[in-house]
């Protein structure tokens, strides 16, 4: 397993708004697809999921949005795990254009569940150990500028 993880992918056409630029929901789908990928890469692969009867559901996700994307740029996505516990990881996952400039980040909160339970559960094992594989490489990153924030006006 490699703990660089990164989801590829390209502006559809039917992704395209009125504004000529990626519509703000292609976003969020990206993202999700990077959520999927990302599952696969920890070990939660259909099979797994099918046969553990165990998932990961996003609980919370804030999306910055920084430049526009055009149809058929190249995207890619990856993940930095900014804390964990048993049964939820808290991630940014930031998106690239093919000049790898950051165009948008998903800051988001992902929880284990037990689907015969409906209930949060703790990671299965794999799952936690490929987890705290990632966690060893990324405890001590900065913590990006887009982590935490909260929406507002600033009052002068």
């Amino acid at each position: 397993m490699t703990t660089e993880f990164k989801y590829e992918d390209h502006v559809h056409p039917d992704w395209v708004d009125y504004n000529g630029h990626m519509n703000d929901a292609e976003y969020a789908k990206v993202f999700s697809y990077a959520v999927d990928a990302f599952m696969g890469e920890i070990g939660l692969t259909q099979d797994v999921i099918t046969k553990e009867s165990y998932t990961i559901f996003t609980l919370e996700t804030h999306l910055c949005y920084l430049k526009e994307a055009h149809e058929g740029e190249r995207l890619s996505v990856t993940i930095q795990i900014i804390d964990h516990d048993a049964k939820r990881l808290h991630v940014l996952f930031s998106m690239f254009n093919e000049k790898q400039e950051l165009i948008a980040t998903s800051e988001q909160m992902l929880m284990g569940m037990d689907t015969n339970q409906g209930k949060p559960a703790p990671f299965i094992q794999n799952v936690q150990d490929k987890i705290n594989t990632i966690w060893s490489k990324h405890e001590h990153l900065d913590q990006p500028k887009q982590v935490g924030r909260t929406i507002g006006i600033r009052k002068k």
